[in-house]
């Protein structure tokens, strides 16, 4: 078996640092990853700065980032003057995000649930007339911050709706790291009949993120998401903390033997060159630990 492995540390793990890297910095971040032979890597946001300033210069970011063969750029936008932006630029695929729940949605996106759906389906269709592929991203799949337990029939009823647009992925995003294997099974068993790619975004802040992305597996994932040396958290969702750590799923995966095509030992040194840059240890432990059997 193999699977695509979707590299969010440029995005997702750095947008909520307190030491705000510029676009230059975090491009390199892209390039060095997109070295280790990771097949997607999420370059940039392009939301407002003035809400996420972390994320300011998502143009320069793409524009800094080299192109390899065999990995495709990813971009997350919010709305359609996000997509509007990412389109001026040579971005390969389209992440479109939004919450499942009213109240997260509305502060993380600034309007209602069916706003952002609406919104969704109107940006797919007019990345696919541009030829980029669309990962729908549902994000509080599996919990919100704010509404507390979300039910799974709700979240397969959004996905249902979204993939008529002609999207190719559609992945949930366990945001606040509430999440257990039998909701992951549950979600990517209930969505396996819309014939699509289905991914799973999964943060670590109880720990159980390795637990599901083990039985995402089983339950036949086509993506998972990660970020290098486990950094990364929401800014609108209290106490979200990090994502799982790439290097650390990729000793899991391969020592299950899941085939990934990403070098390890180009992530830990990615992860090592990070720490450095954040003058603070990071989250992931395979860096630290370093991989088994030793070199």
């Amino acid at each position: 078996m193999s699977l695509i492995l979707c590299e969010v540390g440029p995005r997702d793990g750095l947008q909520t640092e307190s030491a705000m890297l510029g676009p230059e910095a975090r491009a390199e971040l892209a390039n060095r990853m997109m070295a280790t032979g990771v097949p997607r890597v999420e370059v940039a946001s392009f939301v407002n700065p003035a809400r996420v300033p972390q994320m300011a210069g998502a143009e320069a970011v793409v524009a800094n980032t080299v192109a390899v063969a065999g990995c495709a750029r990813a971009a997350l936008v919010l709305n359609r003057r996000g997509y509007e932006r990412l389109r001026e630029t040579d971005c390969e695929r389209v992440h479109v995000a939004f919450c499942v729940t009213e109240e997260f949605n509305r502060r993380n996106q600034g309007c209602s649930v069916e706003q952002s759906v609406q919104q969704t389906i109107q940006i797919a269709e007019s990345a696919r007339a541009d030829g980029r592929p669309v990962t729908v991203i549902l994000a509080a799949s599996f919990g919100c911050p704010f509404s507390g337990e979300v039910d799974p029939g709700r979240v397969t009823a959004l996905a249902e709706r979204v993939a008529v647009a002609g999207v190719d992925q559609i992945s949930f995003a366990d945001t606040i790291g509430v999440g257990v294997p039998w909701q992951v099974k549950k979600l990517l068993g209930n969505s396996r009949g819309l014939g699509l790619t289905l991914g799973l975004h999964l943060h670590n802040t109880r720990n159980t993120g390795y637990a599901n992305a083990y039985a995402a597996i089983d339950a036949g994932v086509g993506v998972l998401d990660s970020s290098v040396g486990g950094i990364g958290g929401c800014p609108f969702a209290p106490r979200a903390t990090g994502n799982i750590a790439t290097e650390d799923l990729i000793y899991l995966l391969e020592k299950e033997g899941v085939s990934t095509g990403v070098d390890l030992d180009g992530v830990l040194g990615v992860a090592e060159w990070l720490a450095k840059v954040l003058d603070r240890p990071l989250p992931g432990l395979v860096y630290r630990a370093g991989p088994f059997p030793p070199p």
